[in-house]
Order: structure tokens, then sequence, then C-alpha cells
């Protein structure tokens, strides 16, 4: 395929672009590439300075034509998987046809290869390599060195067993890889239990697909050997089911179910209904429907918020992940979590209970292995969830915001305990923005064998590299970070839950004010830093001057109490 085959007009004159919420907009020139909408401005429209605004098409949720009555053009509302909001007035019925289509078809190209980030080029020099800065085994030697109780298994290296699996998994000392290849077979779509987590008293968290039980109520002593190997002398163990026990019940009907008492005495079933993933797309478009209404009454906002369900998952989410924290902390106690797949609602727990309990995630680096652990190579499908957003009606079924709904959860902890992260809210919601449409290849496709046969880490640039680099890497630090050692128990009481308003609402009110709190005290920080520095220095060129009068013979009074100030400053500085 050409790019140029779906391009009938590749550029269009006095178009005005206008972004929402400001509808003031600018006219200028439309250029339409294989990858984005350009739109530049004319001299005498900005000022001095052109503006210039890239859309990428891949971003683009749903279009909108609103032609005009006269027949002389109309407007395209282009909005956006992130939640931005274009429109384009575009002068000329077969102009507005033309691009409309065009945007249209490049917006959805089936095609990975004729994705952007395999044209993309960085503008920056690449000084570490996103794709190998968290390998796996490295990162969970941090739990398992010299442990006597569990082990690296390379089973799954060309995914045979499960391909939504990573080529490498960790899995109890004890249990064999044919033992790990006949629990598969009993488990959703082979994933069998694997480590997620150890608390530092020992305690282990897993996580698996659903036992395929069926009506007949089946068995697999492989599986039941495999996890009863993961329960520690003296400790509990408890299953954690997101679905309804009526929900995970009905699943034997298709061949599904949950672990039967019988064959598994030693472990206690929790259940906590999580809202289904396959809802959470209408949930989202709910919220984004009252979010855009300007013309209600307050009750009424609040209702339709409220009958949205999005907080309300939110919530569900937050409590479901601070069960399994407490039975991890408090009871040392072993628990698998699993709902129908393990791809989704499994997922956001795992990753919340270590956001929870381990305070290296809430840094910008932990968060980013704990992304690569826990979604990337755990096998969340981003490429068939984020195919949709919450403008766009479901095409295939697949789609859903449960990597968003994750990212929300992370930003109500980050609101109740704003000292305990590295990063801000900001960095929060551009990972949520490249998940949706990049030009970085971390987030494309379904899991790690579909990355590999891709050779993603070969022809694209991932999204670590540039974030790493240290002038991006700085936009995104938190002034008020202080290390926090300890657990971070959200309140999920509905007065503690926030909109994300910088989110959610930045296309439909101004939100520059909360934007410009984070930028000013980024600032601020920047200057004290500065400041700091320069001190350090005057204080060791007037250390310099001070020997140099002592060497002639002029004694200064406070030159010993500069010494150990000087001193002490360095220490605590490092410098």
């Amino acid at each position: 395929m050409e790019f140029s085959d779906l391009i009938k007009s590749p550029y269009v004159d006095s178009v005005t672009l206008r972004i929402f919420p400001d509808t003031r907009g600018f006219k200028g020139r439309l250029c339409i590439t294989g990858h984005h909408m350009i739109i530049s401005s004319h001299p005498a429209e900005s000022g001095s300075s052109v503006a210039e605004v890239w859309i990428l098409h891949m971003s683009v949720d749903v279009t909108e034509r609103k032609p005009y009555p006269a027949g002389n053009g109309g407007s395209l509302l282009v909005k956006c998987k992130d939640f931005k909001i274009y429109q384009l007035d575009i002068p000329g019925q077969l102009d507005l046809h033309n691009v409309a289509s065009s945007v249209e078809k490049l917006s959805h190209i089936a095609d990975v290869y004729n994705f952007y980030p395999f044209f993309f080029r960085p503008m920056f020099e690449i000084l570490e390599d996103g794709w190998t800065i968290f390998p796996l085994e490295s990162e969970y030697a941090k739990w398992i060195h010299g442990s006597d109780e569990w082990r690296v298994s390379h089973a799954n290296r060309d995914f045979s067993i499960c391909d939504s699996y990573p080529a490498v998994v960790v899995v109890p000392k004890a249990v064999t890889d044919q033992t790990l290849a006949a629990s598969a077979n009993f488990r959703e779509a082979n994933r069998f239990p694997v480590l997620s987590y150890i608390h530092p008293n020992k305690a282990a968290m897993l996580r698996s697909g659903q036992p395929l039980v069926g009506t007949g109520n089946r068995r697999s002593r492989e599986d039941e050997q495999l996890l009863l190997a993961t329960i520690r002398s003296g400790k509990r163990a408890f299953v954690f089911e997101t679905r309804s026990i009526i929900t995970a019940g009905a699943a034997k009907n298709k061949g599904g179910g949950y672990e039967l008492e019988v064959y598994y005495s030693q472990w206690r079933r929790i259940h906590h209904p999580l809202e289904r993933w396959t809802n959470l797309h209408e949930s989202l478009s709910k919220m984004l429907d009252a979010c855009s209404d300007r013309n209600i009454s307050v009750d009424k906002w609040l209702s339709r918020l409220e009958n949205s369900g999005w907080l309300n998952a939110v919530s569900e989410v937050l409590h479901g992940a601070c069960v399994v924290a407490q039975c991890l902390h408090n009871e040392g106690a072993t628990v698998l979590v699993h709902g129908a797949e393990g791809l989704d609602m499994t997922l956001c727990i795992t990753s919340l209970v270590q956001i929870i309990l381990d305070p290296d995630t809430r840094t910008i680096r932990g968060f980013e292995a704990l992304l690569e652990r826990e979604w990337l190579q755990g096998g969340h499908p981003f490429a068939a969830r984020c195919s949709r957003s919450g403008f766009g009606s479901r095409r295939t079924k697949l789609e859903s915001p449960t990597f968003l709904l994750f990212l929300d959860c992370i930003r109500q902890l980050h609101n109740q305990y704003t000292c305990s992260f590295q990063f801000t809210p900001a960095f929060l919601k551009f990972l949520f923005e490249n998940a949706c449409a990049s030009e970085y290849g971390t987030f494309l496709c379904n899991n790690a064998r579909e990355r590999s046969l891709m050779h993603l880490s070969r022809k694209t640039i991932s999204l670590w590299s540039y974030v790493n680099h240290p002038r991006i890497l700085v936009s995104f630090l938190s002034p008020v970070y202080e290390p926090n050692s300890g657990c971070l128990w959200p309140s999920i009481a509905p007065m503690s839950l926030i909109l994300w308003r910088e989110l959610y609402l930045h296309s439909f009110q101004d939100v520059s004010a909360e934007i410009d709190e984070w930028n000013v005290a980024i600032a601020a920080k920047a200057r004290d830093d500065e400041l700091r520095e320069k001190v350090i220095r005057l204080r060791k060129e007037m250390l310099v001057l001070e020997r140099e009068l002592l060497s002639l013979g002029i004694s200064t009074p406070d030159i010993n109490d500069e010494f150990r100030k000087l001193t002490m400053e360095d220490s605590e500085n490092g410098a």
C-alpha cells in the first residue's frame, strides 16, 4: 500500500484550526502526510512567528463532518484517543470530503509495519537503549537472589507454552518445567500461575488465568502441585477472584470456572467483583459525555458522573488492591490473583499492590520497570485495547480503557500521597497519550511474542529512551518528592476521589491553572537547585581566598567556621 493512494488532497489552503476549549483558532495551510495532519499558520495570523500543529493520524478516535448549508465547505471535527478535540474549517466541499476520507482511512491502517514508529527518527541523542534497561532476569533477581523457594524458568523461551507470557518467568523451585506445561493446559489462555511480586516478608503474589474446570469439574494435579509449592509453612493462602461468585460459577458453562475447594483445600477464595473490562468503554464514554455538557445543572452533572460508573470502577480496583496488599503485608500470606484471562483487572490489581507496598515503584524508573513486568511483558493487549477510546464506538469488542483505569488509580494515590511519588501527574498523562498513539514502539502489539516477531527493539525507538534522557526527565520530576519507605493505604471514601481534570476536561474547560501550578513548582525547584550550587561554588572560592590570606599571615576569625559549614553542606549535597 502507498500512502499517496489514500491522500486525495495533499494540502488545502485557508483552513482554520480550532483547538478546544479555545475556539478562536488560526488560519493556515493544512498538509496531509502518511502519518500526520500538519496545520501551519500564515505569519499574518500569528504575528511574527508561524504556529504549527502536528496531529498523528493514529491518535484519531473518530471524525465528524459538518458541511455548511450553502455547500461551500464545512467543518471536520477530529476527536482523539487522548481526548484532545480539533476543529478544521475547510473551504470547499470536495476538499472537506477528501480530507475527511483520508484521515478516516489513515487513522485505521491495519498493517503495523506502516505505523509511524517504524518511520520515526529521533531528534535527540539516545543515551540509553530503553529496550534493554529492564531485563526481566535482572528485575526478578531483586526478589529471588539466593532464594531456596523460587527460580527463573526459560520453559517459555519460544512462547510455545503461553504466547502472552514473556520468555522468562519465575516459578517455585520445586516445580519442573513439565509441570508448568501441564498447568498451562488447565488455565485460560495457557496463563499458568507465575510470580508477580515478593514482599520483604517473603509473602508471594502470583497471577494467572482462570482454571478450566468446566461443568465436569475437571482437575489438574500438576496445577494443584504448582500452587501448593507456593505456600509457606504456617502461612495462609488466598485466591483473589476479580469476578463475583455468580460470574465465576457461570464461567463453568463455557469451560472456565474457579479452583474447587476439594482439590485446593489450603486456599481460601476471596470474591471481589470488579467492573468487567468489556464494560469500561461504555463507562468512559458516559463520563466524557457528562464532561462535554456545559449546559446542565450541578445536580445533573453529579448524577451523570455517578451513573457513568467510572469513579466507582476506580474505587473498587483501589479497594481490591488494598485487600491483596493487606494479605501480603499483614498476614504474610500467598495470594493468587485472577479473573478470566488475567489480562486486564488482574494486572490492575497486581500493579497497584506493588505501588502500595514497594517504594521503588513510585520512582520514575521503578514505575517504568513495573509497566514492563506487569503490563508489557505480562501480556496486556495494548494494540487491541487501545484501538478505540472514549469518543469512538467499539468495533472489534476487544477495545477497553483498562490501562487508563489503572493510571487513574495511580492519579488518586498521587493526589492523596503527592510527596511520595517522584513523578508528576503529567507523566501519567504522557503515558496514556503514548499508549493511545506514539512515535515510539513501546506500546505496539499485544504481547512480548508479537513484539519479538516484529523486531520492535531493532526497528523502533523505545519510549523509555526518550523519557530517561536527562533533558526530558527533568520535566517529569516532582519538586515535592520525599522518598517514603512506608505503605500507601489509599482512602476510597467518595469524597477522597477526584476527577482527573487535566486529562478528562482539558478539551472542555481551561485546566491550565492546574498544569501551571506544577510548572511553577518545577521551575522554582530548578531555580533553588541552581542557587544552592552557586552558594556551594562561592563558598569554595571564598575558602580558597581565605587560605591564600592565611599563607600571607593574615588571620580570618571565621575561616574555621566557614570550613566546617562548607564541609557539612558538601556532605549533605553529595558535592
